[in-house]
């Protein structure tokens, strides 16, 4: 356990450990000391770099058992985020004392009434939903001493933030605010310092690894993009993959097509129900599923496990949506790959973010039933020196159903 941990109350210390981690990232050795000392701050830090942990322990840690009364208020901008936050809030007050609600959009109001009678410390919710209860005197705010608005820019651009603002309002001015996301732009850092005291700004970069992810692109006509894209799910073994289109309209289009092959998958699209969403990304966690297809919307701030590949079936509108996309893979230092399949004329795009983004691109390439990454000459990479397996030739435990060459 690192030294760092040692600071916090026994009940952090021991979900830590029965946790597993061994080691703090970046982010989290940098902002643990401010958040400690209750300063205002404004975090910027890639996906999958440990945000929820860097700013969740220290706000539970303040928490006061004995006052029975919300102390910490969670902000975040989709009801998947929120409920992850509260999942990992639960994880690390466990035997403490300490209990907590979710308060999201979307969800009955009555039962969140009934949760707010049971006085809960710590609070996790959507902006409009908590503003709501606030108005309405259901929940009272005169005892929060920090809140953390996670996803700070997409709260900023979905036009939350006057919400926001109204729930900073309701406190006292002795609370810590602190705003969190993986990237924040000019926009949202003003608007952050407006709301914060002098905060501190910490900016960390995603940590490298021998376990890092890999960018790739392949190359496709557009008409060929979706049976492309069966080959690659087809021939890459044990596949978790995320699957990215633009908009909900082609949605239906796609996947129709994919499981007309026998392609099993989950869609998740902006308009989907609350049941449907949930079901299918626990299907899609759980493995029973290996393709996810969604939407930026979608999917923003979602935290799943264990993702292999990210898949751009439709290119992002720019570098910031690329990197997005792309953090849903490789999280936590653990192997990930990226794969594009572009045009030749959306090739360029592609090119140009990861050389913005300082990352080795590769192509891949589909051939008598393997998976090929290959460098810009079409030079295979040897997998010795690339120091991972670029051929993959087994066939996913999830088809077992016999191909002809056709099929290839």
């Amino acid at each position: 356990m690192t030294q760092q941990i040692n600071e916090f109350p026994e009940f952090i210390q021991n979900a830590w450990n029965k946790s597993g981690f061994t080691s703090l990232t970046t982010i989290q050795e940098r902002a643990f000391p401010s958040l400690l000392e209750n300063k205002d701050i404004v975090i910027e830090s890639p996906t999958g770099t440990g945000k929820t942990i860097a700013y969740g322990l220290p706000a539970l840690a303040k928490i006061n058992a004995e006052i029975k009364n919300a102390q910490v208020v969670f902000l975040a901008p989709t009801r998947e985020l929120a409920m992850q936050i509260f999942e990992v809030c639960q994880k690390f007050t466990e035997n403490s004392g300490i209990s907590g609600a979710s308060l999201i959009g979307g969800a009955n109001m009555q039962r969140q009434l009934d949760k707010l009678k049971k006085k809960p410390q710590f609070i996790v919710g959507t902006p409009g939903r908590v503003k709501e209860l606030i108005q309405n005197k259901k929940l009272k705010m005169h005892e929060v001493k920090t809140i953390v608005i996670d996803e700070a820019d997409h709260i900023v651009e979905a036009g939350f933030g006057g919400d926001v603002e109204q729930v900073i309002g309701a406190t006292l001015k002795d609370r810590q605010l602190v705003f969190v996301s993986a990237t924040i732009n000019n926009k949202t850092e003003e608007w952050s310092k407006k709301l914060a005291d002098q905060p501190d700004v910490i900016k960390a970069e995603k940590e490298t690894s021998s376990n890092s992810v890999t960018h790739t692109f392949m190359l496709s006509e557009y008409r060929d993009k979706v049976d492309n894209l069966r080959k690659l799910i087809r021939h890459t073994p044990d596949i978790k993959a995320i699957v990215f289109v633009n908009n909900s309209m082609k949605m239906d289009e796609f996947a129709s097509k994919l499981e007309f092959k026998k392609i099993q998958l989950g869609v998740l699209a902006g308009n989907s129900t609350k049941d449907d969403r949930k079901r299918v990304l626990t299907d899609f966690k759980r493995g029973k599923i290996p393709v996810l297809l969604t939407t930026d919307v979608a999917t923003r701030g979602l935290d799943i496990p264990d993702v292999t590949h990210v898949v751009h079936l439709e290119l992002p509108e720019d570098v910031k949506q690329y990197v997005h996309r792309s953090g849903r893979t490789g999280r936590m230092g653990k192997e990930g790959t990226v794969v594009s399949l572009v045009t030749k004329a959306e090739l360029s795009s592609v090119k140009k973010w990861t050389t913005k983004l300082n990352v080795p691109l590769q192509k891949q390439v589909l051939k008598e039933g393997q998976v090929l990454i290959r460098d810009e000459q079409t030079k295979p990479k040897n997998s010795v020196a690339a120091g991972k397996s670029k051929v993959q030739n087994r066939k996913p435990n999830f088809n077992k159903n016999k191909r002809d060459k056709k099929d290839i």
